[in-house]
């Protein structure tokens, strides 16, 4: 793992992994706020899934600067969070600079490598949440065929996998093949954000349905309870999706 530098621009603070790449970012002023756009679209499932009561338990792979963690902790106080992430300075540095709670009541920290812990656990998951690269931006086995098959096998009946894949170099079509693949074609793409990052959701329990109309009532009350606004992405899920009817099955 290379070094871990943080640095602060105009009220936010970043986390990089010895490049200029961003691997996290937090708001200083709202420390509990998602500030970069793919953790936002990561949180896609909470429309899909709108009871509060869910998801009971979460497993994320990749820490990062944490923001995903905190605002899962912070708006859904029944859930119980597992994270996964390979370099205990990440860690560190998290609880350091990016006010990562410490209450092992309910979030649990794994030093380790996510798809040997996926493919070792027996434990089963409302939400997985896949969000590991290293300094040069690659996933590594966090983006193959096995990873997500097990990803699938550890999902609870109502579960759902978001992945964020980077699309860079060779594009995300690829990843969004092995997905579909191991979830028997039940996948949402979200369009790729700007800085290159696509968001990809996958299930194999029981079937979603939701108009497009309940998913933006949905986005709207999740913006009053936590102030996280999602439909600019239910938008880009029309653009993608609405030529078929005016509503998402998957």
């Amino acid at each position: 793992m290379a070094s871990i530098n943080i640095s602060e621009e105009a009220g936010v603070r970043y986390l990089h992994f010895g490049s200029h790449w961003i691997q996290g970012a937090m708001r200083i002023a709202r420390p509990w706020a998602l500030e970069l756009d793919y953790t936002r679209e990561m949180m896609l499932p909470l429309l899909l899934r709108p009871e509060r009561s869910w998801p009971k338990s979460v497993l994320q792979i990749g820490l990062g600067a944490a923001s995903i963690t905190k605002f899962l902790y912070r708006h859904r106080p029944k859930s119980r969070l597992v994270v996964v992430e390979i370099s205990p300075d990440v860690v560190t540095a998290a609880w350091q600079f990016f006010k990562l709670p410490d209450d092992r009541a309910r979030l649990a920290i794994d030093i380790g490598d996510g798809h040997a812990y996926v493919a070792a656990t027996r434990a089963r998951f409302d939400l997985i949440l896949v969000d590991g690269f290293d300094a040069k931006g690659r996933a590594g086995m966090l983006d193959t065929l096995p990873f997500y098959c097990n990803c699938r096998a550890r999902l609870a009946d109502d579960g759902m996998m978001v992945s964020n894949l980077l699309s860079r170099r060779r594009g995300a079509t690829p990843s969004l093949e092995r997905i579909r693949e191991a979830f028997d074609e039940r996948v949402l793409a979200l369009p790729p954000c700007e800085a290159g990052n696509t968001i990809v959701l996958a299930t194999a329990g029981a079937p979603i349905h939701a108009t497009f109309a309940e998913l933006r009532a949905a986005a709207r009350r999740l913006r009053a309870d936590t102030g996280l606004n999602l439909l600019p992405s239910v938008a880009g899920l029309v653009d993608t999706y609405g030529g078929s009817g005016d509503d998402i099955l998957l």
